[in-house]
Order: C-alpha cells, then structure tokens, then sequence
C-alpha cells in the first residue's frame, strides 16, 4: 500500500496511507489549504500596514517636524506655532499647544525663553 509523508507549515509531521488515488486527493487538499492560508496571513499583513500608514500624526510629531524644518531657529510664540501647523492642516488651538510644548520642553527636546514677557521656543 502507498504512503506519503506530508511535513506542515507548523512542522508538524503527517503520513498518509492508502490508494494512489486517495493520497493523491489528500494532498491536492493539503496544498489548497495551505495555499489559502497563506493568502489570507498576506492580506492580513497588508490591512495592518494599511492601517498605520492612514493613523494621523499627533501635533507632537508635526511640532518635531517644524523643527527639522529650521522653523524654530529664532523663538515663536504659541500663536506662530499655531499658524505654522494650520498651514500644514492642522488646527491646534493655542490653549491646546501650551501643554504639548510644556512637554517638549520637559523632554529636552525644545528650549523655551522669555521674549518681551512672553515665552518662545527654540531649538
């Protein structure tokens, strides 16, 4: 009687006895599973990239990118901060930016300054 041993994705070990026909069947099956299997892990993959290209960047992130920018080469104030991230699409109201920029701040990685007694970040 034929045998076929068929070795799993997972490394499981499978044989298989019987008629020339029935191993054959058993394996045609075999392969379709896999191969079905394996489409669907790649369209999973694809939807989980999908979804993180789309997540939109935190005021932060953008604040950072201003920075790379040069933008923070002389003190701005919350109120040039904010107009600069409404050009790129984003409204921040001020009262929104002073924490994050707090934080910034707090994380080294903005400096702050009194200018005419208000306060200015800069690199």
């Amino acid at each position: 009687m034929p045998k076929a041993t068929i070795k799993s994705s997972t490394g499981a070990i499978i044989t298989i006895e019987g008629s020339q026909e029935e191993i054959s069947k058993i394996i045609s099956d075999f392969e379709k599973t896999s191969a079905v299997t394996q489409s669907k892990t790649e369209v999973t993959k694809n939807q989980i990239k999908k979804r993180q290209d789309k997540k939109r960047l935190a005021a932060s992130d953008l604040i950072i990118e201003l920075k790379d920018d040069g933008f923070f080469d002389k003190p701005k104030s919350l109120l040039e901060i904010s107009q600069a991230l409404e050009e790129k699409g984003r409204m921040t109201p001020v009262t929104s930016l002073s924490g994050i920029m707090i934080k910034l701040v707090q994380e080294r990685i903005f400096a702050r300054k009194k200018v005419d007694g208000k306060w200015g970040y800069v690199k």
